[in-house]
């Protein structure tokens, strides 16, 4: 009895301490500031997008989550990332130098194929950005109300700290890209994300819809972005801005992918559409789901696949003309896929990852 006193006084005494309000909890760490956690599980948590970077992988996720792996999908390595923010998207134009974006207005950066990483942005700073940029725009014409709505906007953007997602991301060269999130966030560098200028006065997004993908050709002028109630914007170079595109569908676009037969868009409903004149006009693409579109991918011979909700496969030998369901054994959402030469596609998702073989 003496021995179970010993053990039983000290854990009441703690657990009174606790109920008094004497046990101090831990210091509270933003994730911005706290580097994502090592983890023998990270390749089982949720994963949001996945990429090649030459022949590597790299897939990110919730908690800063960041793996890449050299064999095609079969084992997996997390890299070093100094935040712990949920992650969305990545982009490598090169095999090594890398982009991610994610929660809290976060952009990082990797110039080894992925397996460090370097924070270029997050929501505090972007804030900041925007609101000296549009102030210091406004004090040149006083009278244009546009440029005072601006900074109205990048004020409430300040004022909220950083609580909005970069959604999505895409660079043309390890210098030129975009960024795009959450209640029409966009940003563009020049320089290789050193630094970074707001483009909310060259899109037309008055009620500040989600933007939520963006992609573009190798040169850096066809650039497309996605977002809500079927606004679909496309780059004009000539005069730098997002000119509004019309499509046949007004819910939610969740992405878009570019083929060797033009650009797929795909979303809400099953609904996916594709153009072959840049945007000017499109076709609706006939699938056997109507369940939301929620990824996209091509294999090496131009085959093209989309991935609804449910984690349903379907391809496409003929540049979207028609299309097939492929046969499972099982079946798990897929938030993001690429394919592994002819051989294999690489599925991410709230499960992990998962390889489908090609046939």
């Amino acid at each position: 009895m003496l021995f179970s006193k010993r053990i039983l006084l000290p854990a009441l005494t703690a657990v009174l301490f606790m109920q008094q309000g004497t046990v101090q909890a831990a210091e509270y760490v933003d994730v911005l500031d706290m580097p994502a956690a090592m983890s023998q599980l990270a390749i089982k948590s949720p994963l949001n997008a996945v990429v090649t970077a030459g022949t590597r992988l790299v897939t990110v996720g919730v908690r800063g989550h960041i793996l890449f792996s050299d064999d095609a999908g079969k084992t997996w390595q997390q890299a070093k990332v100094p935040v712990s923010s949920d992650l969305t998207s990545v982009y490598f134009p090169t095999p090594t130098d890398g982009w991610v974006v994610g929660h809290d207005g976060v952009v990082l950066h990797t110039t080894d194929g992925g397996e460090t990483w370097t924070k270029q942005l997050d929501g505090v700073q972007a804030g900041k950005i925007m609101l000296d940029y549009y102030t210091a725009l406004a004090a040149t014409d006083p009278a244009n109300e546009d440029y005072t709505t601006l900074v109205d906007e990048a004020q409430r953007v300040v004022d909220d700290g950083a609580d909005k997602p970069f959604l999505g991301v895409w660079f043309a060269d390890k210098q030129n890209g975009y960024v795009v999130g959450a209640f029409g966030l966009i940003f563009h560098t020049a320089d290789g994300g050193a630094s970074w200028t707001p483009l909310n006065d060259k899109v037309d997004n008055p009620q500040g819809f989600h933007l939520n993908a963006i992609t573009g050709s190798g040169s850096g002028q066809d650039v497309t972005m996605v977002s809500e109630q079927g606004l679909v914007m496309r780059l004009d170079p000539a005069s730098g801005k997002f000119v509004t595109l019309t499509t046949p569908f007004e819910g939610t676009y969740f992405g878009l992918q570019q083929t060797s037969h033009g650009l797929v868009i795909y979303g809400l409903s099953g609904m996916g559409f594709k153009s072959t004149d840049g945007g000017a006009s499109w076709t609706k693409l006939v699938l056997p789901v109507d369940k939301p579109l929620t990824a996209a991918a091509t294999d090496a011979s131009g085959q093209l696949y989309l991935f609804d909700q449910p984690g349903e496969i379907m391809s496409s030998i003929d540049g979207g003309e028609t299309f097939r369901l492929r046969p499972q054994a099982t079946t798990a959402a897929i938030s993001s896929a690429v394919a592994v030469g002819n051989e294999a596609m690489v599925l991410v998702g709230p499960r992990g990852v998962r390889v489908f073989p090609i046939e």
